[in-house]
């Protein structure tokens, strides 16, 4: 029976066990937070809707850090959300203190388990957990580039006047101002989207790509987004636990691979029950090699300001 554990009962973590429930990913879901009684709470307004929608498994909610045994996968979503004004990078000393802490529970009690990361910085947040519990670079995973990407594909949709469904975009790099959408890819249903946008709305897609988490930080106040960050942690739960092997773009340890070293960034990679089972490289125009390089740059700065080396 598989086993999801999610470390942390705010909007996301919440968000990641209803998408879990609702698309069956896993038949035993726990939440763990440290605020007393909030896991629990959460988790059982989830699971009483069991009769209504038909969902079998098991939702439970604790403060209790042993509930981590025998997990296959543990999401840590814990940490400060941004407020408006702030950028990912004002959370790096307040929030490494947090996702150091979930990963040495992770080591002490899952270590054979997989984790995703969600805290930000995101791709400095998934270096604190891989360094933390030791664990081999293909069982520590970023997700970013899901949620990236399923903007991009809507904004491009929407533009378009098509389904979301039939347009493929990729977006790598870190998750951040300086992400990468590639346009030369991006296709509705095999059709370039230059053939069906005009540059300057391309352009115009790309920023607001970019921008898009703070872009909904603006309008929420007091929060940051929540819903599709949540189900993007579980189409990459699900690609890992039913062996999907599916082609996602995650934030993953580089070892040459595209030319970058001793970072995570956001690359096309195959999920499997192993975790990261392949990264997928393929051949980047200069000015796309040199805007992920600049990603790379701008990450090792971020990791510059960590404690953990």
């Amino acid at each position: 029976m598989s086993k999801l554990v999610i470390i942390g009962a705010g909007a996301v973590g919440t968000s990641c066990a209803h998408w879990a429930m609702v698309k069956n990913t896993a038949r035993e879901v726990v939440l763990i937070d440290i605020i007393p009684d909030l896991a629990k709470g959460k988790a059982l307004d989830l699971v009483q809707s069991s009769p209504l929608f038909g969902f079998s498994g098991k939702i439970w909610g604790t403060e209790d850090f042993s509930a981590l045994d025998g997990a296959d996968v543990v999401v840590i979503t814990a940490g400060k959300p941004r407020q408006p004004g702030m950028s990912r990078e004002d959370l790096i000393s307040i929030n490494e203190k947090i996702v150091s802490s979930c990963a040495e529970n992770v080591k002490k009690y899952a270590p054979q388990s997989i984790v995703i990361v969600v805290s930000n910085p995101l791709d400095a947040m998934v270096y604190v957990a891989f360094k933390v519990t030791g664990f081999p670079k293909e069982r520590v995973i970023g997700m970013a580039g899901v949620l990236d990407s399923a903007r991009y594909r809507y904004f491009l949709a929407e533009a378009l006047g098509v389904s979301p469904k039939d347009v493929q975009a990729l977006v790598m790099g870190i998750h951040g101002d300086l992400m990468l959408p590639l346009v030369r890819l991006a296709n509705v249903s095999g059709i370039p989207v230059t053939e069906l946008l005009p540059k300057e709305k391309i352009e115009e897609i790309v920023y607001r790509t970019k921008f898009g988490g703070g872009e909904i930080v603006s309008y929420l106040k007091t929060g940051s987004a929540f819903t599709t960050p949540g189900l993007s942690v579980i189409e990459m739960v699900e690609s890992i636990l039913k062996d999907e092997k599916r082609v996602l773009t995650c934030s993953v340890y580089l070892e040459g691979e595209y030319g970058i070293e001793g970072v995570f960034l956001g690359v096309p990679v195959v999920l499997g029950r192993k975790g990261v089972e392949r990264v997928i490289e393929f051949k980047l125009l200069p000015e796309e090699q040199e805007a992920l390089k600049r990603c790379a740059e701008h990450c090792k700065e971020l990791l510059s300001y960590l404690s953990i080396k």
